[in-house]
């Protein structure tokens, strides 16, 4: 299954997520952000959905354009992002502040090597932070990204990839 397929897949009542979708995954309909960025944040944040469609769909798209590398990177994004965003959504929710001052002692060296364009590392991990709901974790890779260069309409972009993906697997699975 491509992308055209799945979104051909979907019912009349998700004609919004369908229109969405063919724009989003486009640099027109992504301001400021390159294909491969894009595909990186459909992969991750279809892993993030655990909706097998969407990911082959996701999969087939990346792999146009994606190393095997890259592929694997958007997998680590996805897993540490799992983690963590439960992790810090715990500490950041709890009124309590000695939970937000003790240490994580969870590894995260992934996040500081991820052997890839750590932009599109970046981009990913905020992506799925955002499906994930994790303020703490959005508001974390947001300043990265904006540190490293990344305008703030490439970081509205990914979120909105995010939010179509996230809406896509919710078509699939509702039909």
């Amino acid at each position: 299954m491509n992308i055209e397929q799945l979104k051909n897949e979907l019912p009349d009542y998700a004609k919004d997520i369908k229109l969405n979708l063919s724009s989003v995954l486009s640099e027109a309909g992504s301001a400021d952000l390159d294909q491969k960025q894009i595909n990186s944040i459909a992969l991750a944040s279809a892993y993030a959905t655990r909706n097998t469609e969407v990911i082959t769909a996701a999969t087939n798209q990346a792999g146009e354009n994606l190393s095997p590398d890259e592929i694997n990177a958007t997998k680590a994004a996805a897993t540490i992002m799992a983690m963590n965003n439960i992790y810090y959504r715990f500490t950041h929710s709890m009124t309590d502040q000695a939970y937000s001052s003790m240490p994580a002692k969870l590894r995260m060296n992934i996040m500081v090597n991820p052997g890839v364009d750590k932009i599109i590392f970046e981009l990913s991990s905020l992506a799925v932070s955002a499906i994930n709901g994790c303020g703490m974790c959005m508001n974390a890779h947001a300043a990265q990204l904006e540190k490293a260069g990344i305008s703030k309409l490439a970081i509205q972009s990914t979120i909105r990839i995010a939010s179509v993906i996230y809406a896509t697997a919710i078509g699939t699975e509702i039909k």
